[in-house]
């Protein structure tokens, strides 16, 4: 993929989206939907916290009424019944706040699965070109720890949320009923406390945000560490790379401190204004209950007990929601990325005729899909990546069925651009490429791909067993097709010399075999699915000699009869193709077999045999 790498992958192109825009209360919206998928849960967990609210509201009410009619009405026959009243309460309320928790708990893992099956769903849809650009470090976090917060926001934060608000409003309205005149006393603090949540929020959020895209930064680099372990030390970068990731760590911490602050600073605010409406609504009620007060009015004990309960317990949940309120700007940061990744736009779309006819990459209707003879034409095709210079210009090219074509030249000269196109990764920005005579563009990419064997200059293999990986393509495939597909492509024989053979696991990213190896099981791979079409992009460069004999002889067999693209670096891979192009600038400088570009004595044969002296060289060194 040398072209996309000398292209695409820059460092702004891998510069976390910038998030300045306010809350945006439509994707808060979107978000809620994810926990509405479980209106059983929602359901059971709303009721039970309008039982605990209240229960929470009761309490006061009860403790005047023990106040007012037991203690100074001397009614000492009521005292059994009221308690009665009053553990019923408590275990009603111990009852539903269990139930909270445990439905909650539900939530939160049921939001988190919705979420990443949305976006992993959205991976899979999404074009070539977003994974050039895209740095997998960023992906991880957004799919991890960013989807994490927000399940535990909505499933906990956002309920706390709906209870606090119920619970703040039931307190006004029952003070409003008991004594409106001291009511507004109270709620007379609640203006300023608005004031300075709006001041607040836009601080927080602000500081948050840079939290999250730092965090993006830092999973991405401790990735690329990892898997540059062996690059790293080779060429002694262990001190760089650490003052690297030490500044990358301290912006992080330096935005963290910033939004700690700001949200330990608002708490004790919000504190003090609760202990200043607690203060007035004492002074206001005691010189009511002295009757030295006539605003208020006369009022008894009782009352006035429950008015400092209920002064002390609307602040209470206003604390709550203010802590809750700062783990928001944390959670918008993070909703902001998620949701960004669930409504990325995919690069390359089938129509909704095509759609229609041929399905989708989940939903496919094969029983529509025609057969691909192998014919490929390029006609007039141009192509530029975004925010880049053409790659090619009026590019013309007509390969016939069954034919083995050779792309050579230097990097960046297009040949893997070439490639992508004929896997439609990419597709066209003028001009169109014909599959067997039809626009690919009027078939749906999963028939093109699903008959297409793409080998790699570095193999992929998965965490698993080799068989597994073998059969990664067509799962139903049985172990005599597995096994005959390793012999064809002669990786078998070392297969059966592991412990554990077909059964061995290969390791992350297959580390227990050697990259030749690798990638005698990824052609195997390929050659299970049996394609139409191959395309081979610099697949024996990173290995030895005799591996690279073994897949030439493999190629040979296997590509008979299958159209099939070789981009090579190794030229001795090529000699038998029917045509071979040399790529210079996008265009094609020189085609013809092997035989007819030696005797051009052109840039092929300058190739040629530069590359056969440097080779006979390596080889005498080699024997000396």
């Amino acid at each position: 993929m040398e072209d996309m790498e000398d292209l695409e992958m820059t460092t702004s192109a891998l510069k976390e989206k910038e998030f300045d825009q306010k809350v945006d209360f439509k994707l808060w919206k979107r978000l809620i939907k994810y926990g509405l998928r479980s209106k059983g849960l929602v359901a059971s967990t709303m009721i039970s916290l309008a039982v605990v609210a209240g229960v929470d509201l009761l309490y006061p009410l009860l403790s005047r009424y023990a106040i007012d009619h037991i203690i100074y009405g001397s009614h000492t026959e009521r005292i059994l019944p009221f308690a009665l009243v009053y553990a019923a309460a408590v275990l009603a309320q111990g009852f539903c706040v269990m139930l909270f928790i445990k439905n909650s708990g539900k939530l939160e893992m049921n939001i988190a699965y919705d979420i990443r099956q949305d976006a992993f769903k959205k991976l899979q849809e999404l074009s070539f070109s977003y994974y050039d650009k895209t740095a997998v470090g960023y992906i991880m976090a957004r799919m991890v720890s960013d989807v994490g917060r927000l399940s535990e926001l909505i499933a906990w934060s956002v309920v706390d949320i709906l209870w606090s608000s119920c619970y703040v409003l039931g307190i006004a309205i029952v003070m409003l009923v008991l004594k409106w005149q001291l009511a507004l006393i109270v709620i007379a603090v609640l203006p300023p406390l608005a004031v300075i949540c709006v001041y607040f929020q836009k601080k927080i959020l602000k500081h948050y945000r840079d939290v999250r895209k730092q965090n993006s930064k830092i999973t991405g680099a401790l990735n690329e560490g990892i898997m540059g372990a062996v690059t790293t030390k080779t060429l002694v970068r262990e001190e760089k790379n650490t003052r690297e990731f030490e500044a990358e760590t301290g912006r992080m911490r330096k935005s963290a401190i910033k939004a700690a602050v700001l949200s330990a600073m608002f708490t004790p605010i919000v504190m003090c204004l609760g202990a200043v409406g607690t203060g007035l609504a004492l002074y206001a009620g005691g010189m009511s209950v002295a009757g030295k007060w006539a605003i208020v009015g006369t009022i008894t004990v009782g009352t006035l007990a429950t008015f400092i309960s209920y002064s002390t317990g609307i602040f209470d949940p206003i604390q709550q929601l203010a802590g809750i309120f700062a783990e928001m700007q944390s959670a918008q940061a993070s909703a902001e990325r998620v949701i960004t990744l669930i409504d990325t736009p995919c690069e390359i779309l089938d129509t909704e005729e095509v759609i229609e006819k041929y399905g989708t990459a989940f939903e496919p209707k094969r029983e529509n899909w025609e057969d691909i003879e192998g014919d490929v034409r390029f006609d007039d095709v141009s192509f530029a990546y975004k925010d880049g210079e053409k790659v090619l210009s009026h590019f013309d090219l007509d390969v016939k069925a069954g034919q083995n074509i050779a792309l050579v030249g230097e990097t960046g000269a297009g040949k893997s651009t070439i490639v992508n196109l004929v896997c439609r990764f990419y597709e066209p920005t003028e001009g169109r490429i014909l599959i067997d005579g039809v626009d690919y563009r009027e078939r749906s990419q999963l028939w093109l791909q699903d008959r297409l064997g793409y080998v790699l200059q570095q193999p992929h293999l998965f965490s698993t067993t080799i068989r597994e990986n073998i059969r990664y393509g067509r799962p139903d495939a049985t172990d005599e097709e597995v096994v005959a597909a390793a012999k064809l492509v002669h990786a078998h024989d070392f297969i059966v010399r592991l412990e554990d053979g077909y059964d061995t696991e290969v390791g992350e990213g297959g580390g227990r075999l050697s990259t030749g190896q690798k990638q005698l099981v990824s052609f195997a791979r390929v050659i299970l699915a049996d394609p139409r079409i191959f395309v081979l992009d610099e697949a024996t460069s990173s290995i030895d000699t005799e591996t690279e004999q073994l897949i030439q002889h493999a190629i040979t067999k296997v590509l008979e009869g299958r159209t099939s693209f070789i981009v090579a670096h190794r030229l001795s891979t090529i000699r038998t193709a029917d045509r071979i192009l040399v790529i210079r600038g996008g265009k094609i400088a020189e085609s013809g077999t092997h035989k007819e570009l030696l005797k051009l004595h052109g840039y092929y044969y300058d190739l040629y045999t530069t590359q056969f002296k440097k080779d006979a060289v390596s080889r005498i060194m080699t024997e000396s």
